[in-house]
């Protein structure tokens, strides 16, 4: 029963496209075949039409094709499969990853009719680390115009601390800037003074773990534009400028881990993670109820709730049992029971993390929920209850023609990787010097 649940979660990832989209499949197309008679030009442009984000999580592995077109970023097809070598956030098992993604894209390929070549893809997990830093220079011994090279340099300077080996800045996000004596400025550029400084934000990742992401979609054919940490792209797809500006929360429960990202004043203020995802509670639920993991997923989806004061009936439940034994019968209420006391302990947890950041009462806008794990009845009243903020559950929003069942907090990161990707290309269509640049030609175009 376990495999044929298990089949059928596989299947549940259904591919969804835009209307009116010829199947790949009605065309005997083939992965990774050549194209005969098409120019590098033309290469080149139909290339830089679309983006491609690829989100591995512990659960399940999605590919999302976008198209830009007049400058509107416009959903084609999502692909989706079970996760297999993942652990909360981090590659356990390579070949079984490195299937995942192949199944993923191939299904995504089959309705976009656009092969998949290069990808933005997502980083969390445990590793990653955010810290707030500051750097500066000196300008000159007069007083003098700051150009965009000087905002640069104070940047670099900013970034600029000591790392062990096996880390890496994944991103730096700029704060705010301050010429001579005042403090508080968004933009320098044009400003007088003789000193710049500049307030960032870094997040820094464990080199092995994102390189063996990028390895593991190398080695399925796809080259690495750009790594992005997947809160980051969850709150561009799920967050508005009010909520950011304000200073808002948005928690991102996947299956091994909640990934929290702090905005205040339109940036960013923390980024954290906590060691508690959906995982956790199916998990509990197996044990608790001495059943297979896929009958406790079921139910964890079907009748799972996560505060008693919240369940509206207690009606009999069967469930399946380990083994050869026979079905029993259960109460809803006993799936609270186990449920709960871990949604306390993630909540608790979250709070934690935002008093060691100091940002305890910063965040008058709330908390927005995203993930799968959002999904779980009653969290989001419940988070109401303990921190006594407002919480919404986030929608991913940005992208034309993007499908109702796409449009789901389990899909904010994936929907959030390509937005992330659209607006860097815009801004930086050429960026290199990180890991990523030195890693994407690796295994290129192995199968």
């Amino acid at each position: 029963m376990a495999g044929e649940y298990r089949a059928r979660a596989v299947h549940r990832f259904t591919v969804f496209a835009a209307s009116g989209r010829e199947s790949r499949h009605q065309r005997g197309h083939v992965r990774g075949e050549k194209k005969i008679g098409l120019s590098r030009e033309r290469s080149l442009a139909k290339k830089d039409k679309y983006l491609v984000g690829l989100d591995i999580g512990s659960t399940k592995t999605c590919v999302l094709i976008a198209e830009i077109e007049d400058g509107v970023v416009r959903f084609l097809a999502l692909g989706a499969a079970e996760s297999k070598g993942l652990r909360k956030g981090l590659i356990v098992n390579l070949d079984s990853t490195v299937s995942s993604i192949r199944r993923a894209v191939e299904e995504a390929e089959s309705v976009a009719n656009v092969p998949v070549e290069e990808a933005v893809i997502g980083v969390a997990g445990a590793h990653v680390r955010g810290v707030n830093s500051r750097g500066g220079i000196t300008l000159g011994q007069r007083p003098r115009d700051i150009e965009r090279d000087d905002v640069r340099r104070a940047v670099d300077a900013a970034r600029n601390i000591t790392l062990p080996e096996d880390r890496e800045v994944l991103h730096v996000l700029p704060h705010e800037f301050r010429v001579d004596a005042q403090n508080g400025i968004r933009d320098a550029i044009g400003m007088v003074g003789q000193r710049l400084e500049a307030n960032v934000h870094l997040v820094t990742s464990s080199v092995a773990a994102t390189q063996n992401l990028v390895t593991a979609a190398n080695k399925a054919g796809i080259l690495i534009s750009d790594t992005v940490l997947e809160p980051l792209a969850s709150a561009e797809s799920s967050l508005t400028q009010d909520e950011r500006d304000m200073g808002c929360c948005l928690l991102d429960v996947g299956g091994g881990t909640a990934e929290l990202i702090v905005y205040g004043g339109g940036v960013v203020r923390h980024t954290s993670a906590v060691p508690i995802g959906g995982d956790h509670f199916t998990n509990d639920l197996a044990v608790g109820l001495r059943t297979p993991i896929p009958e406790a997923e079921r139910l964890k989806r079907r009748h799972g709730c996560a505060a008693s004061a919240l369940m509206k009936e207690d009606g009999a439940i069967e469930i399946a049992s380990v083994g050869d034994r026979p079905p029993r019968t259960i109460f809803a209420h006993m799936l609270t029971d186990i449920i709960e006391p871990r949604a306390m302990e993630l909540l608790s947890l979250i709070r934690d993390d935002l008093k060691r950041a100091g940002l305890d009462g910063q965040i008058p806008a709330g908390f927005v929920m995203a993930g799968g794990g959002a999904r779980l009845h009653g969290l989001d009243e419940l988070a109401e209850h303990c921190f006594h903020l407002p919480v919404r559950i986030g929608e991913p929003k940005g992208l034309a023609d993007l499908p109702e069942q796409v449009a789901q907090p389990e899909y904010a990161t994936i929907v959030g990787l390509v937005l992330y990707g659209a607006k860097a290309r815009r801004s930086a269509p050429q960026r290199g010097g990180n890991l990523v640049s030195k890693l994407k030609a690796m295994f290129a175009g192995a199968s």
